[in-house]
């Protein structure tokens, strides 16, 4: 039997656009708001796109979500992957409108994006290239290449031993973090063309 992997209903804009890239990889997509069903899937996907503040109000809005999420993620082992500001909720809190908690599971803040170079415009959108750090260099499931980034705020990692990978847009920016079980991307693997679907697809595959 295929695995099923939880997509996270929450209001998030990006949504269908994973979901397509999703079974377009071959995956056994339950799209759902539905705590139970994320108690029992396999994996686990939290998409996002817009401010930290909304997102983090339409995830606490479901009742019992998060905690379905810690227990599946946390106790029962469930590879998880944040996608955009689905991975910037991994973080302590949000600077975005006023300070908003986040899930805490990686430790950092969620701040804008300020170039000291002011030819440096802002949000961070566009191509721009996922480099690997040489201890994130094992991990199954990102890889060097260039991907599409949309946003204008950006997870400041506490430990950069959570950071997996890095892009540039006038200073150094968090593309990926990670750890454990847990994965969370900047960029958005449903509009990277064939390098997003092959994150997607080393997700599918991945047994950390």
């Amino acid at each position: 039997m295929a695995e099923t992997v939880a997509l996270i209903d929450y209001g998030a804009g990006n949504l269908h656009s994973v979901h397509n890239a999703l079974k377009a990889v071959g995956a056994n997509v339950a799209v759902t708001a539905d705590p139970n069903v994320v108690r029992a899937a396999d994996r686990i996907v939290l998409p996002g796109v817009g401010s930290f503040k909304a997102c983090a109000k339409g995830l606490h809005a479901i009742p019992h979500m998060i905690e379905s999420m810690t227990e599946r993620v946390h106790v029962g082992g469930a590879p998880f992957l944040g996608i955009c500001v689905g991975m910037q909720l991994l973080a302590d809190r949000g600077l975005e409108h006023g300070i908003t908690p986040g899930l805490g599971w990686i430790a950092g803040e969620v701040r804008l994006i300020e170039p000291s170079d002011r030819a440096i415009k802002v949000p961070h959108m566009g191509w721009n290239d996922v480099a690997i750090l040489p201890h994130a260099k094992d991990h199954r499931v990102i890889e060097e290449g260039e991907a599409y980034f949309l946003h204008s705020y950006h997870f400041a990692a506490k430990s950069p031993s959570d950071i997996a990978a890095m892009t540039d847009h006038g200073e150094g920016l968090v593309a990926a973090v990670a750890r454990d079980n847990v994965l969370g991307v900047q960029y958005h693997p449903e509009k990277s063309q064939a390098y997003g679907l092959a994150t997607l697809t080393r997700f599918l595959e991945w047994k950390p």
